[in-house]
């Protein structure tokens, strides 16, 4: 379940963030959306798994 919201909230601000980025075709806003997903994935990836310490 935690994984399902973890990606339903990625989804959303990804949605959110690439909307901006269309509206705004910025090259440096593009490259900040860009780099804010990249963070993003990777705490999806490092803090949602099943393995527990």
């Amino acid at each position: 379940m935690n994984r399902f919201l973890a990606l339903f909230a990625f989804i959303t601000l990804a949605a959110f963030l690439l909307i901006l980025a269309f509206k705004v075709p910025s090259p440096d806003l593009v490259i900040i959306i860009v780099v804010t997903l990249g963070f993003v994935a990777y705490d999806f990836v490092t803090s949602s798994s099943n393995n527990r310490d």
